[in-house]
């Protein structure tokens, strides 16, 4: 695996475990908000890896539509997990584990099929979302897996 890969996939768990932080976020809305901001930052992260030119708007088009491939279970969860928030004393706790989960796996997967399109010598332009679809909705479960079952910096078993 090359030096800019291994960067790329440190770059991915970084904000995987940021992003479910966020998703503790006790506050419906807030959460969804740093969320969104965090992966722009890491996609805006992994294009300078890869000396590809970040484009923001083209950014957050790419990351609402891969994140309709999940729909309606996955999103639903995460706003799900996000508006249970709202419920006073048991909401918080109620919601915030699914959104963190939600927000680790969308993380993992985003950042995954940024670094296979940009291996592939991609760019923000020619990204369609639609080719990558299969690819982005098996790095979500894989995502979930290991948001669920590891620990963030122990996660032997967790492949990149």
């Amino acid at each position: 695996m090359s030096d800019r890969i291994e960067r790329a996939h440190k770059t991915i768990k970084t904000y995987m475990w940021w992003s479910a932080g966020a998703g503790l976020i006790p506050v419906p809305v807030v959460d969804l908000l740093a969320i969104s901001g965090l992966q722009l930052k890491m996609i805006s992260d992994i294009s300078r890896l890869y000396e590809v030119p970040f484009h923001e708007y083209r950014g957050k088009a790419i990351i609402a539509s891969l994140m309709g491939f999940v729909l309606p279970h996955a999103t639903a969860c995460g706003m799900i997990g996000s508006l249970l928030k709202a419920v006073p004393l048991v909401g918080a706790l109620a919601g915030a584990p699914a959104m963190s989960i939600f927000s680790a796996a969308s993380a993992w997967a985003l950042g995954n099929v940024f670094i296979q399109h940009f291996e592939s010598g991609g760019t923000f332009l020619d990204f369609d979302p639609e080719k990558v679809k299969v690819y982005y909705k098996k790095q979500f479960e894989e995502g979930k897996l290991i948001a669920t079952n590891v620990t963030p910096g122990h996660e032997s078993g967790a492949s990149v």
